[in-house]
């Protein structure tokens, strides 16, 4: 064979093979975890190609993955098994503090034709290689619980990374995002690129993370699409869990201000939205979840301080309800700074504002809450402690 005979074969095989390897359907993103309760959790994830998709279920035990069949669970909706890039798998009736082992599945739909459908090939999690996936559903009864608070990230992975380095993650049982993980929201690309793949590659597969939304992802033309990437328990971006002794109250801030102004180009109904949330909060807070939970706190990214106007609706829709429901902490960010302020006439809880460079680290059983900030090199910089209101003192 001459050299240019093979030169041609060769560059005829690279070039066939890099479209062979582009046209395969593959895992993208994730996977991760969104709104585990004590019964149900579902796992997200993308791909490069339209599927369906679904998630094979298994105890943690000593069986191997596949001893024996899995059930399966797919993304389905109305019906229909769905057919997407971006796969949501509902996992319902699990059983309350207990650990299951996961793998994810998708399969390339090529045509969807009436009485036809062409199926490509299928991608799917390692089990081979690496241990199966792993989650743990909550525990309302869970004796002690572990968990992070980050805040104002603004795509800033080096940040992320640098505030979670050293974090044992077998004692951690979630990840609280309290909003403007990024700064504006224009494709999904951004949107992994800014924070996720590394909240995935640092903890996310296998430790639950909740998330507040803060005034900056509810802007760039893919910020209505939030809610596809971050499902929630109740399907709204306000809802209510508990773990352990805490009960969390979920708050979506909406933009900071007035609906009308200049910057929102007339598509902004946030005054609406935080008045639907709060008869929802009026409601939220009769059930025996909450009240009989020993510490009850409230995540919301802009606190009800100062004269801007988000601040103001959350100070006159949200407070005066919470006022009287015991509340023993609300976190909050947004001013890149940290505050604390004691409970006061307007507002009968103490309201913590953490610092965008700082992180909260809360350990807390039915008797005692101990929060820790520390910096990005891991030195702690301040504490706090608060005592169970049925135990009688608070500090």
């Amino acid at each position: 064979m001459n050299p240019k005979s093979f030169l041609w074969i060769t560059l005829f095989m690279s070039i066939s093979t890099l479209l062979l390897s582009q046209s395969r359907i593959a895992i993208t993103h994730g996977p991760y975890l969104q709104g585990l309760t004590e019964n149900e959790v579902t796992i997200v994830w993308t791909t490069n190609k339209e599927a369906i998709s679904w998630v094979e279920l298994a105890p943690d035990d000593n069986s191997h993955f596949y001893g024996e069949q899995r059930p399966r669970f797919y993304a389905e909706s109305y019906g229909f098994k769905v057919i997407d890039s971006v796969h949501m798998v509902k996992l319902k009736n699990l059983k309350p503090n207990t650990t299951y082992r996961y793998r994810i599945y998708s399969q390339e739909v090529l045509s969807n034709q009436p009485y036809n459908i062409t199926y490509g090939r299928t991608a799917a999690s390692n089990v081979y290689s690496e241990a199966p996936l792993k989650f743990t559903t909550n525990n309302p009864q869970k004796k002690e619980i572990s968990f992070l608070v980050l805040n104002d990230i603004h795509g800033n992975n080096e940040l992320m990374d640098s505030l979670l380095t050293g974090t044992q993650w077998e004692k951690t049982d979630m990840v609280i995002f309290n909003g403007d993980m990024t700064t504006d929201l224009r494709s999904e690309k951004q949107l992994f690129d800014n924070f996720m793949d590394k909240a995935v590659t640092l903890f996310a597969k296998e430790t639950p993370f909740y998330y507040a939304r803060g005034n900056h992802e509810t802007r760039g033309n893919f910020a209505p699409t939030f809610p596809r990437y971050f499902p929630t328990p109740t399907g709204q971006l306000y809802y209510m869990f508990r773990q352990g002794p805490v009960c969390f109250i979920v708050l979506d801030c909406g933009e900071d201000k007035p609906d009308m102004d200049i910057e929102y180009n007339g598509i902004a109904a946030f005054d609406n939205y935080r008045t639907e949330q709060a008869k929802w909060l009026e409601e939220a807070i009769k059930c025996d979840d909450f009240r009989q939970s020993p510490f009850k706190i409230v995540i919301v990214h802009i606190p009800p301080l100062g004269e801007w106007h988000g601040e103001k609706e959350i100070l006159e829709k949200f407070v005066p309800i919470l006022n009287g429901a015991d509340i023993d902490l609300m976190l909050s960010a947004h001013l890149h700074t940290h505050v604390y302020r004691e409970k006061s006439d307007a507002i009968n809880f103490p309201v913590l504002v953490n610092h965008n460079r700082q992180m909260i680290s809360v350990r807390a059983d039915n008797s005692v809450m101990d929060l820790k900030i520390s910096d990005t090199k891991g030195k702690q910089v301040k504490t706090f402690r608060f005592t169970a209101r049925n135990n009688g003192n608070r500090k």
